[in-house]
């Protein structure tokens, strides 16, 4: 738990009805990827919103903010990741944004979805990182350099892909440090999240 700013990687799968009651976080910022299925969030800055596949939220707790999250439906199940990275500022005033990255965008390439300037469309994240969206074919290369005492985190969200001799499935996360580049190579239809960090 803990590499970099990127403080910890959440996997849920929360069933119809249920979710997880009101609750507080201060000084963070807490980004939501939805797999599959459909998170219901509201917070007390009075935001209410539906999180699907493709889309990314971003909520900055800042001085503090609470949130309840629930699975907005009462059939499927909902399968998310939750995010937790440290603000490059304390004390920063609680904030919302949520963004839609269509499922169609071009496939077997990194989409940035997160970032701190929010260049091209991301959303904004308090911290020099970059978050990216790969959605890759099986067979699929990609290759994405590392600029000096720059690091990275790749966690696999779904399907299978190698980088070196390194086999890693759903749910596996790799950490880069001192390499030029990170390069992989998708074993299967897979979905990946690329942080690449101070």
């Amino acid at each position: 738990m803990g590499f970099r700013a990127l403080r910890v990687i959440n996997e849920d799968r929360v069933q119809p009805g249920a979710g997880f009651a009101r609750h507080g976080h201060r000084d963070m910022e807490i980004v939501t990827h939805v797999l599959e299925g459909a998170l219901e969030h509201r917070d007390s800055l009075g935001t209410g919103s539906v999180i699907r596949p493709g889309d990314v939220q971003r909520m900055s707790a800042g001085t503090g903010i609470e949130h309840s999250e629930f699975n907005a439906s009462r059939e499927a199940p909902v399968h998310f990741l939750q995010i937790w990275i440290v603000p490059d500022t304390t004390g920063l005033a609680p904030s919302y944004e949520q963004k839609h990255f269509a499922a169609a965008e071009p496939r077997n390439r990194l989409l940035l979805v997160g970032s701190r300037d929010g260049r091209e469309g991301s959303v904004t994240i308090h911290q020099d990182v970059s978050l990216y969206v790969g959605r890759l074919d099986a067979g699929a290369k990609l290759r994405h350099a590392l600029a000096p005492g720059r690091h990275a985190w790749l966690q696999v969200a779904r399907g299978a892909v190698r980088v070196a001799d390194a086999p890693l499935r759903a749910g596996d996360g790799a950490a880069l440090a001192g390499e030029a580049s990170l390069e992989l190579a998708a074993q299967e239809a897979s979905e990946i999240l690329v942080f690449d960090l101070a």
